[in-house]
C-alpha cells in the first residue's frame, strides 16, 4: 500500500517539477521573442517525464557553496536533471534570425500552466485522502 502511495506521489512531484521547468524554458523564449538571433527552445513532456520516472536520469551534483563565517548557515542546493532541450523549428523565422513565435509560445504557456494546475489538485488531493485515512 504504502509503495504504491508512495509511486503516485512521487509521480506526481516529478510531473510538477518537470512542468515547472517547461515553464521557464517558454517564458525565456516569450522574454527574448525581440532578441536578434534567438532560437526558440522547448521538451518533449512526455519523454522527460518517462525518462525520470524510469530512473535513468542520473541526478547531477547540487552547487556547492562556500561558507566565509563561522555564523554562516550551511547552504543546500537541490541537484538540477538534465534536460533534453531542443531548437524550434520555426514556421516563418524573422530576418533578424529569431525563431520565437509568440502565438505558439502563448499557447504553450497557457496550455502548461492548466496543466500544472491540474497536477497541482491531483497531488493535493491524493495528500488529502491519506490524511483523511491515517485519521479515519
Amino acid at each position: 500500500m504504502m509503495d504504491r502511495l508512495d509511486q503516485n506521489l512521487d509521480f506526481a512531484s516529478k510531473a510538477l517539477a518537470l512542468r515547472t521547468q517547461r515553464q521557464s524554458i517558454l517564458a525565456g523564449n516569450i522574454a527574448n521573442a525581440d532578441t536578434p538571433g534567438y532560437q526558440a527552445r522547448d521538451i518533449s513532456f512526455s519523454a522527460s517525464l518517462k525518462h525520470r520516472i524510469s530512473g535513468l536520469a542520473t541526478p547531477a551534483e547540487g552547487m556547492h557553496l562556500r561558507l566565509t563565517s563561522a555564523g554562516h548557515i550551511a547552504g543546500k542546493t537541490q541537484p538540477a536533471q538534465p534536460l533534453n532541450v531542443m531548437y524550434r523549428v520555426p514556421d516563418q523565422p524573422s530576418a533578424d534570425g529569431n525563431t520565437v513565435d509568440m502565438d505558439r509560445e502563448r499557447v504553450a504557456f497557457s496550455e502548461n500552466s492548466v496543466k500544472y494546475q491540474t497536477d497541482l489538485t491531483y497531488l493535493s488531493n491524493q495528500i488529502k485522502w491519506l490524511s483523511s485515512a491515517i485519521q479515519g
